[in-house]
């Protein structure tokens, strides 16, 4: 591996059963994000400070002492593959006997398919139709990348999990359903719709929105019928 400044880490989670599937795990999460995306609940993590507030090398020495605890280690973040010290930190924590597990906002197209085959698998955000990218992101140009990084995922056959967070306020009935043929056109089998959750929010505007369970059975149906499994995760 490339010699790089250790991963610059913001967030440490010893033990978690939910954040790869069927695993035990830890959750690194990295620091930086290059998009502002109003829902995010890590915004302390956007941010990318020159010195990592958390030390790599005390963390990989925990997850040593974890071994035969743990199933897997989860990189998240912020967006992971912001940090060119992923890769090397993704095979340390293979060398020690631990699957490797990737959350990513689909942001940095090449980044991502130099670390997928370290990957176990892969929990990937899609926040929109991708032409309509710019409203949720507030970055121009953003749904290019994540429609290519959704293409190298899916080519990789790195086992994965795609959901999207719907509010009503970012993602219309009628976007979600577009949405729907786009990830089915592109080979998306299994779609995770996640509710809101205000908590961590830093959007007075989204936080406060209110109104029915959203997205309506009537759209839900809609989409089952397109997807092999559209789970929906309730706030």
């Amino acid at each position: 591996m490339t010699a790089h400044r250790p991963l610059n880490v913001g967030g440490f989670t010893p033990f978690t059963a939910t954040d790869y599937p069927g695993q035990l795990a830890a959750v690194v999460f990295v620091q930086g994000c290059a998009w502002r995306c109003g829902y995010c609940h890590n915004p302390h993590l956007q941010q990318r400070p020159v010195s990592s507030p958390l030390d790599w090398a005390d963390i990989a020495a925990t997850l040593q002492r974890r071994r035969g605890l743990l199933d897997a280690v989860v990189f998240s973040g912020g967006e992971p593959t912001t940090d060119p010290a992923l890769a090397d930190a993704m095979a340390q924590v293979r060398g020690q006997g631990f699957r490797v597990g990737l959350h990513t906002a689909c942001i940095y197209p090449d980044r991502l398919r130099a670390v997928l085959p370290l990957a176990d698998w892969v929990g990937f955000d899609v926040k929109a139709p991708f032409d309509d990218y710019e409203g949720v992101t507030r970055v121009p140009g953003s749904g290019a990348s994540a429609r290519e990084c959704v293409r190298e995922i899916l080519a990789s056959g790195v086992a994965y999990e795609c959901r999207t967070t719907v509010h009503p306020s970012l993602l219309s009935q009628e976007a979600l359903l577009r949405m729907g043929n786009e990830l089915v056109a592109l080979g998306v089998r299994r779609w995770v719709l996640q509710q809101f959750r205000p908590q961590g929010c830093g959007d007075a505007r989204l936080r406060l929105a209110t109104g029915l369970p959203y997205p309506p059975e009537d759209v839900l149906a809609a989409l089952r019928e397109r997807f092999e499994d559209v789970p929906l995760r309730r706030a």
